[in-house]
């Protein structure tokens, strides 16, 4: 298998960032998910659902072979939204931005930055005021394949450079016809806090895909059926499962 081979030889094919059906606005089933990615050569996939954690871990709780499932969220703050791994709790909805990062801190976990300036999400810094926090940062998504404002991911590329944090490409998928889209190509194992900091700092590659049209058209319906089943976006200030 592809991702066995890329082991062998040191490189870990990431997606830093999918979303399944535990999202409000997924309806892509965890397991189905990995094995979707690891099909498509990821060897280690973030699955970051809005501000909850548990399809994060029944998918690695499955332990697909040829795939390692890291265990996120993506932590709606304040001032617009956060990713985080290597957390077992979920963050509360609705923090100060500098207060989640503590929460996340706390766990262990890691902190990146996703889609920075897209007008239509919950996007960090397109507010000044939130640069101040790119020093807590462990990478910033300098390519979303899912983000449609023109130029957001250069100009998140460019600020990553020009701050010297990481970027990353990401396919923020929310169907399994995206999953593994869009990835980042790291030498060293990224399954620990610290490993995945060592690998980001060594040398990136990114694979730049984009999240097809259809994949986008289906988020609204995934929107209304999970609200039918009862799964909405957690209010700010509730934390899931509490």
């Amino acid at each position: 298998m592809a991702a066995a081979a890329d082991r062998q030889q040191g490189r870990a094919i990431v997606d830093l960032h999918c979303h399944t059906s535990a999202s409000f606005d997924s309806l892509s089933d965890p397991i189905a998910v990995v094995r979707a990615a690891a099909a498509r050569g990821i060897t280690h996939l973030a699955i970051t659902d809005h501000d909850r954690v548990d399809g994060a871990q029944r998918a690695r709780d499955a332990r697909i072979p040829g795939i390692q499932v890291l265990v996120g969220s993506e932590v709606r703050t304040r001032e617009g939204d956060l990713i985080a791994l290597f957390i077992e709790r979920p963050i509360t909805a609705g923090l100060p931005a500098a207060e989640a990062i503590a929460a996340i801190r706390a766990q262990g976990g890691a902190v990146g930055v996703p889609h920075p300036f897209d007008s239509w999400r919950g996007s960090l810094l397109r507010d000044e005021a939130a640069l101040a926090l790119l020093t807590q940062v462990d990478w910033i998504e300098g390519w979303n394949a899912r983000l449609v404002a023109p130029g957001g991911n250069a100009r998140a590329a460019a600020l990553a450079a020009e701050r010297g944090i990481p970027a990353v490409a990401s396919s923020d998928a929310h169907t399994i016809l995206e999953v593994g889209g869009a990835a980042t190509i790291l030498t060293g194992d990224p399954s620990t806090l610290l490993g995945l900091r060592a690998a980001l700092h060594g040398e990136i590659q990114t694979i730049n895909g984009r999240g097809a049209t259809l994949a986008r058209l289906i988020t609204p319906v995934a929107k209304v059926i999970n609200a039918a089943r009862g799964n909405r976006r957690i209010a700010p200030g509730a934390t899931f499962g509490s």
